[in-house]
């Protein structure tokens, strides 16, 4: 199939400055990733950025860079004026990735594009993968998904979910049971319309009591079709701690 990837890299970061040009293993972070979209099968793989830093070290390494207002707010919205400015179809699915996943392995690229090329009703696609214990179940930075019988996103949410009633008291911290839980993974495919339709809309009620973006989908009627990701993905990279772990990974 066909199917373009967009990754959208900004500068600054607050906890973990420039990230995405820091060095693993004699490379900055983002060719890495550049490297995995490409080798994902995609037709276009672009480096969308308001950084010249990030534009030069990208062209450098032979990306192709999408110039982008500095003003957005968010990746999304970088990858809908890329989108825009080239005047791809309505039609065309173009993948997201996270320009801080130096180890996202490039089947998870071609299965979220597939996965919304299989499903013509829906507006984005996803991917998910089990929850291993109680701790990863009760931590808010691990994002957790509820989808229905059909794979079609109903919520996603900081807190545990789905909680067992049975399995514990109010307290998040006494939730215990955990299997059955699915972890949200941020990569997602979108149709060109879909990706205007939702940069079009202000940011809703739940998307910012949560502070999560795709909650502005759903409310807006926007359907997410998820799937159990076919591969583990690799460890993001969003601390100083994150990357001395990716590095010795990746043998730098």
């Amino acid at each position: 199939m066909l199917f373009r990837v967009v990754i959208p890299a900004r500068f600054d970061s607050t906890r973990l400055p420039g990230k995405v040009l820091l060095p693993i293993a004699g490379r900055p972070m983002l060719q890495w990733v550049h490297e995995r979209a490409k080798a994902a099968g995609a037709q276009q793989v672009l480096i969308a950025t308001d950084d010249a830093r990030i534009a030069a070290a990208a062209r450098g390494f032979g990306a192709e860079v999408a110039m982008t207002a500095a003003s957005h707010p968010s990746g999304t919205d970088r990858i809908a004026q890329a989108a825009s400015d080239r005047g791809w179809d309505d039609g065309d699915v173009v993948v997201n990735v996270q320009a801080d996943e130096p180890l996202i392995p490039p089947a998870l690229i071609g299965q979220v594009a597939r996965l919304l090329e299989a499903h013509p009703e829906s507006d984005l696609a996803t991917l998910r993968t089990p929850i291993g214990s109680p701790a990863e179940f009760v931590d808010p930075n691990v994002v957790k998904v509820v989808a229905d019988a059909y794979g079609r996103a109903l919520y996603f949410s900081r807190a545990p979910i789905p909680w067992s009633r049975e399995a514990g008291s109010v307290e998040a911290g006494s939730q215990l049971a955990c299997a059955g839980a699915m972890r949200h993974i941020g990569i997602y495919a979108y149709r060109v319309a879909a990706l205007k339709r939702l940069t079009a809309l202000p940011p809703s009620s739940l998307e910012l009591r949560e502070r999560l973006e795709q909650l502005r989908a759903l409310e807006s009627h926007l359907e997410i079709r998820v799937a159990t990701a076919c591969e583990a993905p690799g460890p993001d990279v969003n601390s100083a701690e994150d990357l001395r772990r990716v590095v010795q990974l990746m043998g730098g």
